[in-house]
């Protein structure tokens, strides 16, 4: 679905297998892989039975979805994926991820995958990696933050005044002192500050909504079937609240260097890190970028061309004219290209992109093919049916006499106006004709050596007639195939045009991305090393200050390097186009391929 459709309720992504093992799930992964569209991924994150699941239904829009339960043990086993139109943001879907509750005992571990680290917050680094050769001196935060979603705190049954020393604060100032550090440098300190630091160092945007007790003990057990009347009006408001905010603020996912992440990517990369974690290793975004490039790219390449060979068949009926042929090819390209811009991940080199040109160009290469000989087919029967008297006139050696020839002369031009009378919109009618003259020739010159009754004078002329309308037939059958190539030129000048614009398109948008990931990297570092200042501790600030320094210098690097990528990336797509055409044109159209070539 891209998505079309609305799952009529959630299903499980991930699970653990007969051996205990995690797997990514089948149905879970096929509805993934039906999302071509940016996704938005909304993920969960907490104790069993603290209404994680009431409030990703309210997101979904439903009451009931995601099952809440009324016991003590939970209901969520691994982690389910919910998917449904982006509330806000057109041509988006909104993928949430239900996981199970911590502390159930009776449960076997499950996936840390998309797991916020607001759990295992002290173990961060041992679980997730951002480049797969850090230097030993490295701050990864930096990184970290780019990835990283917003961190929203969802406090329920909260019954406390937000006031501090009388004077009221907001619901985010109650999450940030709950985050301020203690001086000191004893190991309770330490292990009290560890995801304290975490939480600031890792999460660029922190929210916090504190809920009240929504409806009473009784009610607490029956909350799928309860309606909005039902619940404490304060409850509800804040639920709202929090909706609005999680749909208006929550960004598209990408990766390093601001690249969107579709639902398919998304099912791509659970199978990276999935199978990551299986074989014992530490998932490493960087190298899941360039595994999920590998899996990603080549199935934009497939799709894509599954795209353009249904989109050219349902605009084409053989045979048609060149000129609309070519119209349906560039449509037909036009939604490829869009599907391969749209899955394509990572595709620095173009390789992938070179390749659907050359795949997209040979089936057109077919289908011109296929249109001229359907033509030739008609001009044939054509032929065949006006020279019909002329070849039994032949046969019965109706020529061979004085004067035969200026009546074969004269039937051969009249039959050849016919001919083209009823030819002249079809291609390959002058090729037809010409190859039929062409075995006309030896015949003609045949009677006319046999036609005593010309003069000598008049027998020269003839001959000369005959060479000057063999010129003239082969320009206008070269004519023809000079409008082919001049066809073939335009499609390729579009071809280029149009995966240019696409590309250029696409990175002005992964651009932006990347530039509003670090200002949102840049503003929380400011703040952090402001706070850190504030509450004295001045090391943190200096390392925090040389975090910020080594972002803008980052940030002025990619800025330095816009023109000469985008350059590269205009002259890959012309080098392509270069060795794309000459393997079309032969078969088409079959001459003039040096005379193209040079035009390149």
């Amino acid at each position: 679905m891209a998505c079309g459709g609305r799952m009529p309720a959630p299903v499980c992504l991930i699970e653990n297998d007969d051996n205990g093992k995690l797997m990514v799930s089948q149905e879970g992964k096929d509805v993934l892989d039906g999302i071509t569209e940016p996704v938005v991924v909304v993920s969960v994150v907490g104790l069993y039975r603290t209404g994680k699941s009431y409030l990703m239904n309210r997101l979904a829009g439903q009451q009931a979805g995601f099952a809440l339960g009324s016991t003590i043990e939970s209901k969520t086993k691994g982690i389910w994926i919910w998917c449904v139109p982006h509330p806000s943001k057109e041509g988006h879907t909104l993928v949430l991820l239900d996981t199970e509750g911590l502390g159930d005992v009776q449960k076997a571990t499950v996936l840390f995958f998309l797991k916020s680290v607001y759990s295992y917050v002290t173990k961060l680094t041992e679980n997730i990696r951002v480049k797969a050769n850090p230097s030993t001196d490295e701050d990864e935060s930096t990184d970290f933050m780019r990835v990283f979603p917003s961190f929203v705190w969802a406090v329920r049954d909260f019954t406390l005044e937000l006031k501090i020393a009388d004077e009221p604060i907001t619901s985010d100032e109650y999450l940030e002192r709950s985050l301020k550090l203690k001086p000191g440098t004893s190991p309770q300190i330490v292990r009290f500050n560890l995801p304290r630091r975490c939480l600031r160092n890792f999460f660029a945007v922190r929210k916090c909504f504190v809920f009240p007790r929504p409806a009473g003990a009784e009610d607490m057990r029956k909350m799928e079937t309860l309606t909005e009347e039902d619940l404490e009006p304060e409850f509800l408001h804040q639920t709202n609240t929090f909706c609005d905010y999680i749909y208006k603020c929550t960004e598209p996912k990408s990766l390093s260097g601001g690249r969107a992440v579709t639902g398919t990517a998304l099912g791509n990369l659970a199978e990276v890190y999935v199978e990551a974690i299986r074989s014992g290793k530490v998932p490493c975004l960087e190298n899941a970028v360039v595994s999920l490039a590998e899996i990603q790219n080549g199935r934009a390449v497939e799709q894509a061309m599954e795209l353009y060979m249904i989109e050219l068949f349902e605009r084409t009926q053989l045979p048609m004219n060149p000129e609309d042929l070519s119209d349906a090819h560039q449509m037909a390209e036009k939604v490829a290209v869009g599907r391969f811009i749209t899955m394509s991940f990572n595709d620095n080199e173009q390789t992938h992109q070179k390749d659907l040109m050359k795949k997209i160009y040979n089936n057109y290469q077919e289908m011109c093919y296929q249109n001229q000989q359907e033509f030739k087919q008609q001009c044939e029967a054509v032929r065949r049916d006006v020279f019909e008297t002329l070849e039994n006139a032949i046969s019965a050696g109706s020529y061979m006499n004085p004067g035969g020839y200026r009546e074969y002369k004269d039937t051969l031009k009249e039959l050849t106006n016919e001919y083209r009378t009823k030819t002249q919109s079809k291609l390959m009618s002058e090729e037809v004709l010409s190859t039929y003259l062409k075995g006309k020739e030896e015949f003609g010159m045949m009677i006319l050596q046999c036609d005593q009754s010309l003069s000598a004078a008049e027998h020269a002329r003839e001959v000369e007639r005959l060479r000057n309308e063999v010129l003239e037939q082969q320009q206008r059958s070269l004519e023809d195939q000079n409008r082919l190539q001049l066809q073939a030129f335009q499609d390729m000048q579009r071809t280029h045009d149009e995966h240019v614009n696409n590309l250029m398109h696409q990175m002005e948008r992964e651009q932006e991305r990347l530039r509003r990931d670090n200002e949102r990297v840049l503003d929380a570092k400011l703040k952090e090393s402001e706070a850190l200042l504030t509450q004295g501790f001045q090391k943190d600030a200096d390392r925090m200050q040389r975090d910020i320094d080594s972002l803008k210098a980052d940030i002025k690097k990619e800025d330095a390097s816009k023109p000469s990528t985008l350059s590269r990336v205009i002259d890959g797509i012309g080098t392509a186009a270069t060795f794309v055409l000459p393997g079309f044109v032969p078969k088409a159209i079959g001459v003039g391929l040096s005379l193209l070539s040079r035009l390149f």
